[in-house]
C-alpha cells in the first residue's frame, strides 16, 4: 500500500517548543513554583528533583533570560493550553488573498464593466485585487495607453469604494500591474 504524503496532516500551528526536565541544558535556573512564587536561582538537578517530589515537571519558559526561567507545572496541561491559544489566534486571523483581474489595451467598455463587477466582488470579500495588463507585440510602444486603461479601471472602482493603492502601477516583464485594496 502506498503512503500519500499529501494526506499526512501535520499541525500547522506554530507553537513554541519548551524544554522540560532532563532536556534543560542550563546548569543553573531561576525557579518559579506552581503558585507563581519565586524560589530563586538553583542548580537544574535540584530544581528537577523539587518538581518531581511534587509530581510535576520543570519547564523552561524563558530560555533566553540569564539564568533561564523555569516553572514547576504539569507539562501536558501547559502544552495543551499553548496549543489552544495558538488555535484561537489562527481562527481569529483572516487570511487576505490577492485576486487577479486581467485587462488588455483594446478592452471594450462592456468587458471592462464586467471586470469591475468582478473586482468589486473581490473587494467586498476583503481580498486585495491585482490588476494586470500584459503587453503584446506593437502594444509595447504605447505604454501611455496601457496606463490610461488601468487608471480608468481604478477610477471606475473608486466611484463605489474607498480604495488604497498597495502597489503603484509598475511595468515589469512586459506587463503592467498594480494592487488595490479597500481601505
Amino acid at each position: 500500500m502506498r503512503i500519500h504524503r499529501h494526506r499526512l496532516h501535520h499541525s500547522s500551528l506554530n507553537v513554541q517548543k519548551y524544554w522540560a526536565n532532563e532536556r534543560i541544558r542550563a546548569e543553573q535556573v531561576r525557579v518559579i513554583d506552581e503558585n507563581g512564587q519565586a524560589l530563586g536561582v538553583m542548580p537544574t538537578t535540584k530544581a528537577i528533583e523539587l518538581a518531581q517530589s511534587k509530581e510535576l515537571d520543570l519547564v523552561e519558559v524563558s530560555p533566553k533570560a540569564e539564568p533561564p526561567v523555569c516553572k514547576i507545572l504539569d507539562y501536558g496541561q501547559f502544552k495543551y493550553q499553548k496549543e489552544k491559544e495558538a488555535r484561537k489566534q489562527k481562527a481569529q486571523a483572516k487570511e487576505v488573498e490577492i485576486k487577479a483581474i486581467r485587462l488588455s489595451v483594446r478592452i471594450g467598455a462592456h468587458d471592462a464593466g464586467v471586470r469591475q463587477k468582478q473586482a468589486a466582488k473581490f473587494l467586498d470579500r476583503g481580498d486585495k485585487v491585482k490588476i494586470e495588463l500584459p503587453m503584446r507585440g506593437r502594444e509595447k510602444a504605447h505604454k501611455d495607453v496601457a496606463e490610461e486603461v488601468i487608471n480608468t479601471f481604478v477610477e471606475g472602482l473608486r466611484a463605489d469604494y474607498q480604495l488604497r493603492v498597495e502597489q503603484e502601477i509598475k511595468y515589469l516583464g512586459g506587463r503592467f500591474s498594480t494592487i488595490i485594496a479597500k481601505s
